[in-house]
């Protein structure tokens, strides 16, 4: 079951408020109940042969995280994360692993790389995070329902963002958190709307031109002009798929009065490779910042240590999203390039004012759409020649087709132009705080008719455009 189906806007979602508002009547504690089992049931949905699997890893996790609460040794926490780690690398890696090292894999081996368990990166950290700090005496308490409802609550699991228990689980403990009113709906409906139509308007009409970029062989007759089309259908499409779930989920969870973390904060905007990551996935950088990097050492111990910790984290982090050489090699390019960057911070002057956040943003982007080349493409042979076309290796080329020529800068405009959910929306309203620059008063989120009728306009293209299921792109890793 997808965010952008009609099964889930038109059956699941409104059984899942309907039930809320009645289970809410008799109490906290029942509500939650009553959104973990609609939780599991959103889960099976998506794939019913892993369930087990999910409940199995809760149930585990949440034994060992009381254990190590109640003081037990060191012992518990490293069977506990090495435990979440040999499920993902049993799910996630077995068969790259196998392949890399030459062991034949037999007929069965797409199977299981296509059977990889929905979400397991994002419930596999975030029980980690929960490990770690049980163990160090920061993960405070949760019941088993309300534990149950931090792992598997469902506008998060199959795509993110990475839920953070101390973010989380004591709003489940709130009863004004579960107390449903007219403006929670409101608010949360009116971001889906904007969320949705994102992913199915915006990033799957890019999607066709991408495709047709990096289907292997096919990029080898593609000149300049087609080979940067694809790349930037690539990149908005990507951005579009990713900030519209991040919205949708922040919208769905709003509506049962839950506010997530913020996930995306217009990435494309960054003068510098350091704040595209403060801006993109967020709840993955900060994951990787407080249980990765830091301990590491982060920047403690000399430059030297400071930049191989940040090579470390994103090599995991390429790993994280995919099982591939490819995106081993994306990890390994970021990384290089915030060493390079905080390099550049230290040793040499920085260019001030509009000048130099528009040198430092061309930049960025050239790196990030360089870097999406690796991400996209299934394997070095198609980069390379994505890479080439795009030099001129074969000459200018053909134009993109119609729907890039017309798509591509209606996307450019909206990306570096129009203002980002976090900022359209009330401080507050929506997300965790985290600080932003609000948009003005004029385009703030508010109750009307202009915006009754706007979100609902968007609401109906994405809903008369959704004819296919088109799964998320991070659903993948």
């Amino acid at each position: 079951m997808l965010f952008n189906s009609y099964a889930f806007i038109l059956l699941f979602l409104p059984a899942a408020l309907t039930g809320h508002t009645l289970a809410a009547r008799h109490g906290n504690r029942t509500a939650v109940l009553w959104l973990g089992l609609m939780s599991l049931a959103f889960y099976a949905g998506n794939g019913a042969a892993h369930t087990a699997l999910l409940l199995g890893s809760i149930a585990v996790n949440y034994r060992i995280g009381r254990t190590l609460a109640d003081g037990a040794g060191r012992g518990w926490l490293a069977a506990g994360v090495a435990g979440n780690l040999l499920l993902l690398g049993w799910f996630k890696y077995a068969v790259f692993a196998t392949e890399t090292l030459g062991i034949e894999t037999g007929p069965g081996a797409a199977a299981a790389r296509a059977a990889l368990p929905i979400g397991i990166s994002f419930y596999s950290f975030t029980q980690i995070a929960w490990l770690v700090d049980a163990a160090s005496g920061r993960a405070g308490k949760a019941d088993a329902p309300g534990y149950l409802l931090f792992v598997t609550w469902f506008p998060h699991l199959v795509a993110g963002p990475l839920l953070h228990h101390g973010e989380t689980v004591p709003q489940f403990q709130r009863p004004a958190s579960f107390r449903p009113d007219a403006e929670s709906i409101a608010i949360g409906a009116s971001v889906f709307a904007v969320g949705l139509f994102k992913k199915v308007i915006l990033a799957d009409e890019l999607a066709p031109i991408a495709d047709a970029l990096f289907t292997p062989g096919a990029v080898s007759g593609a000149g300049a002009a087609g080979a940067w089309g694809g790349a930037l259908a690539y990149t908005f499409q990507l951005y579009f798929d990713f900030s519209g779930y991040s919205d949708m989920a922040a919208g769905l969870s709003r509506m049962f009065g839950v506010r997530l973390p913020a996930n995306f904060d217009s990435p494309y905007r960054a003068a510098s490779i350091v704040e595209f990551w403060r801006r993109w996935h967020m709840s993955l950088s900060d994951f990787l910042r407080a249980y990765v990097y830091i301990p590491l050492g982060g920047n403690r111990r000399g430059r030297g240590r400071q930049y191989t910790n940040l090579m470390a984290t994103m090599l995991l982090a390429g790993l994280w999203h995919g099982a591939g050489w490819t995106f081993i090699a994306w990890g390994a390019l970021h990384g290089a390039l915030l060493v390079l960057n905080h390099i550049w911070s230290a040793r040499l002057p920085r260019v001030p004012g509009p000048i130099g956040r528009s040198i430092g943003w061309s930049m960025t982007m050239l790196a990030v759409i360089a870097g999406w080349v690796l991400f996209r493409a299934p394997d070095f042979t198609t980069a390379r020649e994505v890479y080439a076309a795009m030099a001129g290796a074969n000459g200018i080329g053909a134009l993109p087709p119609a729907r890039a020529l017309l798509l591509l800068p209606l996307a450019t405009g909206i990306v570096l132009a129009a203002p980002n959910m976090r900022q359209w929306m009330p401080d507050g309203a929506l997300l965790l705080p985290g600080s932003t620059t609000p948009a003005p008063i004029a385009l703030r989120w508010r109750p009307s008719v202009f915006w009754a009728v706007a979100c609902f306009a968007l609401l109906a293209l994405a809903l008369l455009r959704m004819s296919r299921a088109s799964p998320f792109l991070y659903a993948q890793f």
